[in-house]
């Protein structure tokens, strides 16, 4: 179990404290829901939880299967639906990997990236899409 506090400071900002390390965020609401977009809503964090999974699921399969994964990145794009209720609708993930990965390693990492834990604990309704980019080759699932 992790334990984490969030206190309210007003102006819809949160701060929030890993209990364990002392890390802290700041949240605010975005623009288009009352808030001032000073930095990322409770939401942006849920889309950038899935591709920081995703990228930490790959380099645990990675190291355990010897793939140099380093330097690989992310872009997270996260599209909001207001019907029937406010609520994320969509999340595109775009990998960079590394050139110099192998076919079969690269089967290994992309089958991998499905399993993290943010993305297994999403509702269905919300789509996620995955695009794996490696060097110069291009490979896109859903």
């Amino acid at each position: 179990m992790v334990k984490m506090d969030i206190v309210y400071e007003g102006n819809l900002h949160c701060r929030l404290t890993h209990e364990p390390s002392g890390a802290v965020i700041t949240t605010d609401a975005p623009k288009d829901n009352q808030g001032q977009g000073e930095a990322f809503s409770p939401t942006d964090l849920l889309a950038a939880a899935l591709g920081s999974c995703i990228l930490t699921v790959m380099g645990i399969a990675a190291r355990a299967h010897k793939i140099n994964i380093d330097g690989a990145k992310v872009h997270v794009e996260k599209e909001m639906v207001t019907s029937p209720v406010r609520r994320v609708g969509k999340i595109s993930v775009s990998l960079q990997m590394p050139s110099g990965i192998a076919p079969a390693q690269r089967d290994t990492l992309e089958r991998v990236a499905h399993t993290c834990p943010v993305h297994k604990s999403l509702n269905p309704d919300v789509e996620v899409f995955l695009n794996f980019s490696y060097g110069e080759s291009h490979c896109e699932e859903r």
